[in-house]
C-alpha cells in the first residue's frame, strides 16, 4: 500500500505524467485508467507538446518533477535492457542542472564536516557556485599553500529527500508487481534497488573521491587521460576537494578548433581509452557523457582527455571480463557461431538453447551491418542489437554489463561527435587484441603463479592430513558410488578408469607445479632449504596420488 502521506505527491506525479501524455508509451491495454480521468482533468497540452516524440515527453516530464527525478532518469536510461532505443536516448540526454543553493548553507556544511571554520580550511573561497546539479554542487577555492581547488558538497537534506522519493517509487513499484502480467520478466523492485544504490554510492563523496584517485593511478604518467588529485585532508563523506583543472568541454566542437586540436587523434584515443579502462584496469568511468569529459587545451599536437565526476565507476566480475573480451573479438572476426557458443557457456542464456538458432539469429543482425564500409558501422549499435536478439532467446546479463553497454554508447558518441568518419573497428581491435594478449599470455600465467606460490606453500604444512583423511574414507567405502544396475556398473568401472588417469595425470601436473616452484618461482633471497622443501612437496604429492591410484 502507498503511504497516505505520500499521495499528494503521488497525485502531482501522476498529474504531471498525464499532462505529458507519458502513458502512451504504454501499449494502449496496459494504460491505467486512472491516467486517462486525470488527462481529462488536465488543461491539454500545448501543440508544441504534443508533436514532440515520447521519449522527449518522458524527459521533460522528469524535468518538471524535479532534479532528484532527473537523476532517476539518467539512471534509468542505462537499463536499454528495458527501455525502447528511443526512450533510453531521450533520457540520456537528461541534463542534472537545477539552481544552486545558498552559499551561507555550503559554508555551513563544509565547517560541520571539518569542525573548522572556512577561513581555517581555505585561503579563499568563492560563494559563487561553479556548477550546481541535484545532489551537490560546486565552489572554487584555494589552499593555504596556494594550490586551486574546487569544493563539492551535498545539498542540505538531500538524504531525506532520496529517501523520500524512493520509497515513493518502491510503492509503485509494489503496484506494479501484484498488477502487471509480465512483472516477473521487469522486476520493478529490483529497478529501485538498482536506482537506490546508485544514489546512495553518489551522495559518499569520500567514495567518489576514492575512484577519483584509483582512476588517476591506473593512468598517471598517460598521454590519454588526466584525472585530478583529490585533495585527502580536505574529503569526508560530505565534501569532496579536487585539484582545479581547466579545460574544453569535449562537444564544444569550435572552441576545440578555435585551439587546433587534432580532433583525429582525439577521437582514437577515447576508443582506446574504453578498451583500456574495462580490459586492463577494470575500473572504468561509467557516465561518461560530454558533460564529464573535457579537453586539455595545452597539448593540442597530442590532446589528452580530462575526466570529471568519478560517482558512478563500473568492473565487471573477472568471469563476465573474459567471456565478454572473447566475445568482442569474435565479433571484430565476424565468428557467429563463436559469438552463440560464448553466450552459452559464459551462462547469459540457457543450456538447452539452440546454438544453431542463436547463430542464425547473430547473422541475422551483423551481416547487414558489415556489408557497408567498417568507417559507416556503429560498433555500439551491434552490441545493442546483439543484446536485443539474445534476450529473445531468455538472455540473461548482470546490471554491470547494461551499464557498460550505456557506457559503450557515450564513448561512440564522443568519438563520432568529434571524427564522424572514425572507423571504430580498426581502432579497437587491435587494442583489444594487445591488451588481452597481455592479460592472458604466458607472462600473465607465469605472474598469477607467482602470487599463489606464497598461498600454496602456506597451505602445504596442511596437505598430508587432508590427503590422508581422503585415503581413510576412500579406504572405508566411504567415498564409493554404489550402483544397482548392469549399465550403471559399467557407467561406474568408465568413472574409475577416468579417474585413474585423472589422478596420474594430476600426479604428473604436481610434479610439474614443484619443478617451476624450484626452476622459476622461488624468490632471489629464499633460505637454501626452500628448494628442498619444494622438491619433497612433490615428492609427497606424487606418492600420494599413485598410492590412491593404487587404491581405486
Amino acid at each position: 500500500m502507498i503511504p497516505l502521506r505520500q499521495l499528494p505527491r503521488l497525485l502531482r506525479i501522476a498529474g504531471v505524467l498525464a499532462r505529458h501524455r507519458v502513458d502512451e508509451l504504454l501499449p494502449a491495454s496496459r494504460r491505467p485508467r486512472s491516467l486517462a480521468w486525470l488527462r481529462a482533468l488536465m488543461p491539454a497540452p500545448g501543440a508544441d507538446l504534443l508533436v514532440l516524440p515520447r521519449g522527449e515527453r518522458l524527459a521533460l516530464a522528469l524535468t518538471a518533477l524535479g532534479p532528484i527525478f532527473v537523476k532517476f532518469g539518467q539512471i534509468l536510461s542505462t537499463r536499454r535492457d528495458l527501455l525502447p532505443a528511443d526512450v533510453a536516448d531521450a533520457l540520456t540526454q537528461l541534463q542534472d542542472r537545477v539552481a544552486p543553493f545558498p552559499a551561507a548553507q555550503a559554508r555551513a556544511a563544509i565547517e560541520r564536516a571539518f569542525g573548522a571554520t572556512i577561513e581555517a580550511r581555505y585561503a579563499s573561497f568563492d560563494d559563487a557556485p561553479l556548477a550546481s546539479a541535484s545532489i551537490a554542487q560546486v565552489h572554487a577555492a584555494t589552499l593555504a599553500d596556494g594550490r586551486e581547488v574546487v569544493v563539492k558538497v551535498l545539498r542540505p537534506d538531500i538524504h531525506a529527500r532520496i529517501d523520500a522519493d524512493v520509497a515513493l517509487l518502491r510503492a509503485l513499484a509494489g503496484v506494479v508487481e501484484r498488477t502487471h502480467p509480465s512483472a516477473d520478466k521487469i522486476r520493478p523492485q529490483a529497478i529501485v534497488d538498482e536506482i537506490e544504490t546508485t544514489l546512495v554510492n553518489e551522495l559518499d563523496l569520500q567514495r567518489e573521491g576514492a575512484n577519483a584517485s584509483l582512476l588517476r593511478r591506473n593512468f598517471a604518467g598517460s598521454d590519454d587521460l588526466y584525472v585530478p588529485e583529490v585533495v585527502w585532508s580536505h574529503t569526508s563523506a560530505g565534501v569532496l576537494t579536487l585539484e582545479r583543472v581547466r579545460g574544453i568541454p569535449v562537444d564544444d566542437l569550435a572552441a576545440l578548433d578555435a585551439a587546433g586540436i587534432d580532433r583525429v587523434a582525439l577521437a582514437e584515443k577515447g576508443v582506446r581509452l574504453f578498451y583500456t579502462q574495462v580490459f586492463r584496469d577494470n575500473f572504468f568511468h561509467a557516465d561518461a557523457h560530454a558533460g564529464n569529459i573535457w579537453v586539455d587545451a595545452t597539448r593540442p599536437a597530442d590532446p589528452r582527455f580530462i575526466a570529471l565526476d568519478f560517482g558512478i565507476m563500473g568492473s565487471l566480475p573477472e568471469r563476465d571480463q573474459y567471456w565478454l573480451a572473447e566475445n568482442f573479438l569474435a565479433l571484430f572476426n565476424q565468428d557467429y557461431a563463436r559469438i552463440a557458443e560464448l553466450h552459452v557457456r559464459a551462462g547469459w542464456m540457457p543450456a538447452d538453447a539452440r546454438l544453431d538458432e542463436l547463430e542464425a539469429a547473430v547473422r541475422t543482425v551483423c551481416e547487414p551491418y558489415f556489408t557497408r564500409p567498417l568507417s559507416e558501422i556503429s560498433l555500439a549499435e551491434v552490441v545493442v542489437k546483439l543484446f536485443e536478439v539474445a534476450r529473445r532467446h531468455d538472455l540473461t546479463l548482470q546490471p554491470q554489463l547494461i551499464l557498460l553497454q550505456k557506457t559503450l554508447l557515450n564513448i561512440e558518441g564522443v568519438g563520432r561527435l568529434l571524427h564522424p568518419r572514425i572507423d571504430i573497428w580498426a581502432t579497437a581491435k587491435p587494442v583489444l587484441e594487445r591488451i588481452w594478449r597481455r592479460r592472458s599470455g604466458p607472462r600473465a600465467v607465469l605472474r598469477t603463479l607467482r602470487r599463489r606460490v606464497p598461498e600454496w606453500l602456506a597451505a602445504a604444512p596442511d596437505m598430508p592430513q587432508l590427503v590422508h583423511g581422503w585415503l581413510s574414507r576412500a579406504n572405508a567405502g566411504e567415498m564409493e558410488l554404489r550402483v544397482a544396475s548392469d549399465d550403471l556398473k559399467e557407467i561406474e568401472r568408465r568413472l574409475r578408469h577416468g579417474q585413474r588417469v585423472a589422478i596420474w595425470l594430476s600426479a604428473g601436473v604436481s610434479l610439474a607445479v614443484a619443478t617451476a616452484c624450484v626452476a622459476l618461482l622461488a624468490p632471489a633471497g629464499a633460505p637454501p632449504g626452500a628448494r628442498w622443501v619444494a622438491w619433497l612437496l612433490g615428492a609427497a604429492a606424487v606418492g600420494a596420488f599413485a598410492l590412491a591410484a593404487r587404491r581405486s
